[in-house]
C-alpha cells in the first residue's frame, strides 16, 4: 500500500513545508505505518505514538515541541540521530471511525496556517478514499480471478483515472515553491473528487454483470454524467497537459436513463483518447438522448485531435482484433481497451462507429439503446 500513497505523503509534506509525512494506522496495541516520506518506519507501539492521541478526538492534534512535552520525549524519535520536535496529526475517519492518522513532522519548529491546515485535511480525506480504492482493487482482482475473460478486462477501466489522480499529485510536489495555496487548492479539490467517483465506479464494476438488470436499480441522467465523466478523467487529462471538455444536450439532460455499462464504455473511450493525444490537444465528448416512440437512444460522441487511425487499423478493432500500442507519451497499453467497449456496445445492442485519418484525430460515436424508464 506504501507505494499507492507515496504521492499524498510527498504532497502533504510539501503543503506542510515539513521534512517528514506519515500515514498511519492504528489498533489497539500497534501503529503501522502504510505510508511515508522522508523517515523509514514500519511499525512501533501504540504507547509510543503521538498518533494514538490524535485519533481521540476529531480535530487536529498539534505539538509544537516534542522535547518538552512530558508525554513524548522520552521516545526513541525525540532522541538523536532523528531529533524530531514538531508534530502535527490529522485524523482518518472513515464512516464515523478514527483508523488513524496523516502526521507531518519536523527536525525545526513549524507554525502551520489555517491555509495549510485546510489542505492537509483535504488530503487526509483523499488518503481515506485511496484506502478504500486499494481495497477496492484488491476485492476486484480476488472477485476475477475465476472470471471469464471478458470479465478480467473490466479491472482495465480504473488503471487510468488512478493514473491521473496519482499524476496531478507527482505535478505539484514537482513544482516545489513556485505553486502558490490556491493552485495546489484547487488541484488537491479536483484530485478528490476523481476518487470519490473511481470508488463510484469501481463499486459498479463489482456489482454488475453481462446480464440485462432493472433499470431502476441503476440511473443516470445526462448532467450526472458529465459530472461523474468529468470527476473520474479530468485529472488524467490535466496530468497529461489535455483540455477535456464534455458537453451535453440541455434539452434532454434530465431525461433518465440505465447506467449499466455506460461508465465503462465511454470512460475507456476517453483513456483511449488521452493516451494518443499528445500535449496541448483536446477531446470533446458530446453526450445527447434522442428520444423515439419505443426507446430512447443514448448517443455519444469521443472526439480527439490526437495521432488518428489506419483504416486497415479501424477494421481490426471492428473486428475485434486489435492489438495494444503505446501511447504518445508512451503510456504502456493493456490490449483490453478498445476490444472491451466493442463487446460491452454488442452486450447492449448498440453501435460502434470510428471516423479517423493518419494525422487527424478520431471521432468515436457510440450509440446505445434505452428503453424509456
Amino acid at each position: 500500500m506504501n507505494e499507492s500513497l507515496k504521492d499524498l505523503n510527498r504532497l502533504a509534506a510539501k503543503v506542510a513545508g515539513t521534512n517528514i509525512s506519515l500515514i498511519n494506522l492504528i489498533d489497539a496495541y500497534t501503529q503501522w505505518t502504510v505510508g511515508s516520506h522522508g523517515l523509514d518506519l514500519q511499525q512501533m507501539t501504540r504507547e509510543e505514538s503521538v498518533c494514538q492521541y490524535t485519533i481521540m478526538g476529531d480535530q487536529a492534534f498539534e505539538v509544537p515541541d516534542l522535547s518538552v512535552d512530558e508525554r513524548f520525549n522520552k521516545n526513541f524519535y525525540v532522541d538523536d540521530p532523528l531529533s524530531l520536535r514538531y508534530y502535527f496529526g490529522i485524523p482518518l475517519s472513515d464512516k464515523g471511525i478514527n483508523i488513524g492518522a496523516l502526521c507531518v513532522l519536523d527536525t525545526s519548529l513549524k507554525t502551520l496556517s489555517p491555509e495549510k491546515v485546510e489542505l492537509l485535511k483535504i488530503i487526509a480525506d483523499e488518503i481515506v478514499n485511496r484506502i478504500k480504492c486499494y481495497h477496492a482493487l484488491e476485492s476486484m482482482q480476488h472477485r476475477l480471478e475465476n472470471a471469464d475473460q471478458a470479465n478480467k478486462k473490466v479491472a482495465h477501466d480504473i488503471r487510468g483515472p488512478i493514473a491521473g489522480i496519482i499524476g496531478l499529485s507527482e505535478m505539484i510536489t514537482q513544482q516545489g515553491n513556485s505553486a502558490n495555496l490556491s493552485e495546489v487548492l484547487d488541484f488537491i479539490r479536483m484530485i478528490h473528487s476523481g476518487s470519490k467517483s473511481l470508488l463510484d465506479l469501481a463499486d459498479e464494476i463489482l456489482s454488475q454483470s453481462d446480464r440485462e438488470r432493472p433499470l431502476t436499480e441503476n440511473e443516470l441522467n445526462l448532467s450526472s454524467l458529465k459530472d461523474k465523466l468529468l470527476k473520474l478523467y479530468l485529472p488524467q487529462a490535466t496530468h497529461k497537459g489535455i483540455i477535456l471538455d464534455v458537453k451535453i444536450n440541455e434539452l434532454t439532460k434530465n431525461v433518465v436513463f440505465s447506467k449499466h455499462k455506460v461508465l465503462q464504455v465511454i470512460g475507456n473511450l476517453i483513456s483511449n483518447a488521452i493516451k494518443f493525444t499528445p500535449q496541448k490537444g483536446r477531446i470533446d465528448v458530446i453526450l445527447d438522448i434522442v428520444v423515439e416512440p419505443d426507446k430512447n437512444l443514448l448517443a455519444i460522441s469521443v472526439c480527439d485531435s490526437g495521432i488518428g487511425i489506419e483504416e486497415t487499423r479501424i477494421r481490426e478493432i471492428l473486428s475485434g482484433n486489435a492489438e495494444s500500442t503505446m501511447g504518445t507519451s508512451e503510456e504502456k497499453g493493456y490490449g483490453f481497451g478498445l476490444p472491451l467497449v466493442k463487446h460491452l456496445v454488442e452486450k447492449l445492442d448498440g453501435k460502434l462507429e470510428i471516423d479517423s485519418k493518419p494525422g487527424e484525430g478520431t471521432n468515436f460515436r457510440v450509440k446505445l439503446p434505452q428503453r424509456p424508464i
